[in-house]
């Protein structure tokens, strides 16, 4: 039985977990406290305490890197400065990757690593991404930092926004003035990003870049009306007057061309619930 550890048992990695344990694989996966622990065990999610403050802290970590997939799902935190503390985490881990048995690694990134510019094409894995045309310049290095002489196999997974369950995106917006309406999403629901991580792992597809996004773009104004509509919550209250077609639009015909379906194709028909 193949053995995986995730590195974040969090909104993503915990629905995850479950999702590759229900196909037979033997999960592991880290949360950084003794209370979030106790509760995934009790979903009976093998779970370690660990945590990179930026280095590495925890009980019997090493575990889990024990296994011969490890995903990576520790997004840098805005919040926390200019994103160097992220860089430093990154540095440690990989040391701990480097130092195990590890044979393969799925590495959660971000379309943000696109330049912000518009486009009439769609970014696609190909485009050429520098430090100067980079859109995060964090995320740039984060994907060079786990690429460096690199002795396994690493697969990148750049998501767009993370939809569904409690995440509405129309609920950012209830009830604000000027709000942007006029581009075109990035969106990928939360099982159809389980289930990409999973079909990578499942098909072998290793030393790859793939973008996880939905193939259909709709307009973020139609979205927040659909959403206030559905859900019974306050639209924008107004939207600025901006001409539609300038859109960073990014590609997801890399993955599609591996035969993989997404099962919400379209944001306008993501599911929800308000619990």
């Amino acid at each position: 039985m193949t053995r995986i550890s995730i590195i974040g048992f969090g909104w993503l990695g915990k629905p995850l977990g479950k999702y590759l344990k229900s196909k037979g694989y033997q999960v592991l996966g880290s949360t950084t406290s003794p209370e979030k622990k106790r509760t995934l065990e009790s979903e009976e999610l093998e779970t370690i305490q660990f945590s990179l403050n930026p280095h590495p802290e925890g009980v019997g970590f090493n575990k889990l890197f024990q296994s011969e997939i490890l995903v990576v799902n520790i997004p840098p935190r805005t919040r926390s400065g200019n994103g160097l503390f992220h860089l430093e985490q990154l540095k440690y881990l990989r040391i701990l990757i480097d130092q195990s048995p590890i044979q393969k690694v799925i590495f959660v990134s971000s379309t943000g690593i696109y330049p912000e510019m518009v486009s009439a094409k769609e970014y696609g894995e190909d485009f050429p991404i520098t430090l100067e045309n980079t859109g995060n310049e964090i995320l740039f290095k984060a994907e060079q930092m786990m690429e460096a002489e690199k002795k396994f196999d690493l697969t990148v997974v750049r998501f767009g926004g993370l939809m569904g369950e409690e995440r509405i995106p129309g609920k950012y917006f209830s009830g604000k003035e000027n709000v942007a309406g006029h581009t075109r999403v990035n969106f990928i629901h939360k099982d159809d990003a389980v289930r990409m991580i999973a079909w990578i792992i499942e098909k072998g597809l290793w030393n790859q870049t793939f973008n996880g996004v939905a193939p259909i773009h709709p307009l973020r104004r139609e979205i927040y009306e659909k959403n206030a509509r559905e859900l019974g919550i306050a639209p924008p209250a107004s939207f600025q007057n901006e001409p539609e077609g300038k859109d960073r639009l990014i590609s997801a015909e890399k993955i599609l061309a591996t035969g993989f379906e997404f099962e919400f194709p379209d944001p306008l028909g993501f599911s929800y619930s308000l619990t």
